[in-house]
């Protein structure tokens, strides 16, 4: 993916960060999940997260997303700090973000999925615009023609009508980002994004990864044990290991840094 970056290097350099992490810390108990990390994603930029399992990756994202709370450090969106958001406010404030393990409506459409990224922005007429759209007004009709343009935009507008549990992994997994698509984020959080998929498969999801930051000037926020995926879609990446920033650089750096070889890839890559 030699020509996937959708902004030169230069002006990569010079954007602020729409995410901005400063030493932040998480304490569960007595255990000590994270310390004072560090991280940053500029607009329209791809970094990867990644480290030994239990470094710290998927906490992190709880905290950004409020899942967790941090006890020290400073979380940032675009030069706001999230203290005091809750949970359901992420959202609305543009972050979007997907899950190790699929969190979809099995028994719901793949349409009607993907509208319920879109719910903060329907209040809580949302449930009629799903089960009674003939009833239910303009704004929230237009729910639906948002969803299909996402859909068309992952080229799943042909299963729209499927029932999201009879779809094969791999779709599910582009629905599953559709859905997050739908709240129209600002940076998307992906966590271990191409767990199950085949080589193949993961090659496609790469692409069609690359091609949604390109589209949308989306930043995105990788966690990922695949380092062919990482490495060749990511502008930077950060490092964990137990807790902490063991890392951060471009993808060439990564590969040669001996400390990450020493913790967490093994060998050059």
């Amino acid at each position: 993916m030699d020509g996937r970056k959708s902004v030169s290097e230069s002006s990569l350099n010079v954007a602020q960060p729409v995410l901005q992490a400063r030493d932040v810390s998480v304490q569960f108990g007595g255990v000590q999940a994270l310390s004072d990390v560090s991280v940053s994603v500029r607009a329209g930029e791809i970094c990867g997260l990644i480290g030994p399992n239990g470094a710290g990756k998927s906490t992190f994202l709880n905290a950004v997303t409020r899942l967790a709370s941090y006890g020290t450090g400073t979380i940032m969106l675009d030069g706001t700090p999230i203290e005091g958001a809750k949970v359901r406010d992420m959202i609305g404030l543009g972050v979007a973000r997907t899950f190790q393990n699929l969190g979809i409506y099995a028994s719901m459409t793949v349409l009607e999925n993907v509208m319920l990224g879109g719910h903060h922005q329907f209040g809580g007429r949302f449930a009629q615009t799903i089960f009674n759209p003939m009833s239910s007004g303009a704004r929230e009709r237009a729910a639906r023609v948002k969803a299909m343009t996402v859909l068309e935009e992952m080229g799943m507008a042909d299963v729209a009508n499927t029932i999201a549990g009879a779809l094969p992994y791999p779709l599910q997994k582009r629905m599953e980002i559709a859905r997050a698509l739908a709240a129209e984020p600002k940076i998307l959080l992906l966590d271990e994004p191409a767990g199950g998929l085949t080589h193949g498969e993961v090659h496609e999801f790469g692409e069609l990864v690359d091609k949604v930051r390109r589209s949308r000037n989306l930043s995105i926020l990788l966690i990922e044990h695949h380092m062919g995926l990482v490495m060749g879609l990511c502008d930077r990446i950060f490092v964990f290991h137990l807790g902490r920033n063991l890392a951060e650089g471009k993808p060439e750096e990564i590969k040669s840094n001996e400390a990450v070889i020493s913790a967490y890839l093994g060998r050059a890559a």
